[in-house]
């Protein structure tokens, strides 16, 4: 059963009451299970479901189930594509950072590049920097906020998803440009460092965009940067890091779309032909837009360069915020 949380998610991002129109069934993969290396509830859940429903409805799969299997960040579903059959009855969505940024800070991964398949993208997620209560009121930009610090120190804290995710390094790389001693509070999702903002317990969040909406809309939050290259259409008045005199603070994050390496090249495209028609649907776009997400669809060629090149974007990150590996 779903808690009042889950139930919210659910509904904002049309979980609930697909209703979309059958589609022929024609090479219909008879059960596609789709690996989600996160909890029921939250983000990367909803993106899975949603487009395990439009799958089925498109006629990809006559039946299309979300598998969760939560733990290490998303590597147990990694791994679990790895051991799965190369037939396309599996398939994982998973934040590019499990593929591309993983492979430096983690000094033992069970998996490479080389053991998946590059299926396609679902979407895009920009991030941005969130101060709540106790920031004072008069803290209106991001050059407020980096003065306001300067002269509270003790109050320099920034919570993040995790350690060693995206928004982490995006609040490292913000203090080190800044010249600011920002302090890395790391939460277990984002949900928690958001409640603990809201209640002033944390001064300032890095986390996805959609973190953010309803709260800012209700004037709890203030939002003071984003990370695209440019504003986004979410809080199209919020300026870019960019825009404030942070050019290397461009950073965003795919959800990417993966099948076991052995898995036949037709089989593949298939598959991604799918998942490119199932982003075109109207009521996918609303819904992922819900929730901050912009569905951007690539081919099994562009996810591969995309891996390359942000794999060897990540390197440099890591070794000018100084992160050291983890086992």
């Amino acid at each position: 059963m779903l808690n009042r949380r889950q139930f919210s998610f659910a509904a904002a991002t049309g979980l609930i009451g697909l209703g979309l129109p059958q589609a022929s069934r024609a090479q219909a993969i008879d059960t596609l299970k789709l690996l989600c290396g996160y909890p029921a509830g939250g983000t990367t859940d909803a993106v899975s479901r949603r487009l395990a429903g439009s799958l089925q409805a498109a006629g990809h799969a006559k039946v299309a189930l979300v598998d969760n299997k939560p733990g290490a960040s998303g590597r147990l579903a990694i791994d679990e594509l790895r051991r799965s059959p190369a037939d396309g009855s599996v398939m994982l969505l998973t934040p590019a950072s499990a593929i591309s940024l993983f492979p430096h800070i983690y000094n033992k991964l069970s998996y490479r590049p080389e053991d998946l398949a590059p299926v396609g993208t679902a979407c895009r997620i920009g991030f941005g920097f969130g101060v709540g209560p106790a920031v004072p009121a008069s803290v209106k930009t991001l050059k407020d906020y980096l003065a306001w610090v300067k002269a509270h120190p003790d109050q320099a804290n920034y919570g993040s998803p995790g350690n060693g995710s995206p928004p982490h390094f995006l609040g490292a790389l913000l203090g080190k440009a800044a010249g600011v001693d920002l302090r890395h509070v790391p939460y277990r999702g984002t949900a928690p460092g958001i409640q603990d903002l809201l209640g002033g317990q944390l001064q300032a969040m890095s986390a996805p965009i959609g973190d953010y909406l309803p709260h800012v809309a209700e004037g709890r939050l203030r939002v003071l940067a984003t990370s695209g290259q440019a504003r986004s259409r979410f809080l199209p008045e919020v300026p870019t890091y960019a825009e404030q005199g942070f050019k290397d603070l461009v950073i965003s994050e795919y959800y990417e779309l993966f099948m076991p390496a052995k898995v036949p090249a037709d089989v593949v495209r298939r598959a991604a032909d799918a998942i490119q028609k199932a982003l075109a649907m109207p009521d996918v776009v609303t819904a992922f837009a819900k929730v901050g997400l912009e569905p951007v669809a690539k081919s099994p060629a562009e996810l591969a360069q995309i891996v390359r090149d942000e794999t060897a974007q990540w390197g440099p990150i890591v070794k000018r915020v100084g992160f050291t590996p983890e086992d």
